[in-house]
């Protein structure tokens, strides 16, 4: 594999406690997301993996061209951007894949089988809020619609945000009761 000039830079986000590392290039392709809550979630993902060797490190969010990282309470960020921003610079100049060949294997949805509500709430979801959800270093995802609730993911950041509520509620839930008042009354986050 040729190695390859890769340039990071860093961007802060609602979660103090997520740091969103920017690459020049892509590491994700299709829309993707993949989230790692802990070390064993990222067997599949050699640089996560590797990131998780860092005590700090506490959660690994890979999307686009950026990696976020989540970092415990008990170091700031000034004690350790600098290591691990030199560690994901590295690895992508190494040329080694960030996942393997079995984790990018991911089924795509089906819209086939969905009622028009869930197809309308999914539209709105990745029109008007996914690209904001993503500006700040994590991923929403539709989990299912019930009985007026919607339920969606929280990834990466926005996982354990404590503006994540407010989000969820003042943002996300405003503006799908405002665009699909007779069948949206609340929305809720499920921890993944």
């Amino acid at each position: 594999m040729e190695n390859k000039m890769v340039n990071i830079y860093l961007e802060t986000n609602p979660n103090p406690n997520s740091l969103k590392f920017v690459a020049n290039s892509m590491l994700v392709e299709g829309g993707q997301s993949f989230d790692f809550p802990d070390k064993e979630s990222a067997k599949e993902a050699p640089l996560a993996n590797e990131l998780f060797d860092y005590p700090h490190v506490k959660r690994v969010f890979y999307m686009s061209n950026f990696v976020t990282v989540t970092k415990s309470d008990d170091v700031e960020w000034m004690e350790v951007q600098d290591e691990l921003k030199s560690h994901i610079k590295n690895y992508l100049e190494s040329g080694k894949p960030i996942l393997s060949e079995v984790e990018i294997d991911k089924e795509p949805e089906s819209l086939g089988d969905e009622s028009e509500v869930i197809q309308k709430i999914k539209s709105v979801l990745e029109e008007y809020i996914k690209p904001a959800v993503e500006m700040d270093g994590g991923a929403i995802g539709f989990d299912s619609f019930d009985d007026g609730v919607v339920t969606v993911t929280l990834q990466g950041s926005c996982s354990g945000c404590p503006s994540s509520t407010v989000t969820l509620k003042a943002g996300i839930e405003n503006l799908l009761k405002r665009m699909l008042p007779n069948d949206v009354k609340s929305v809720e986050a499920v921890d993944i």
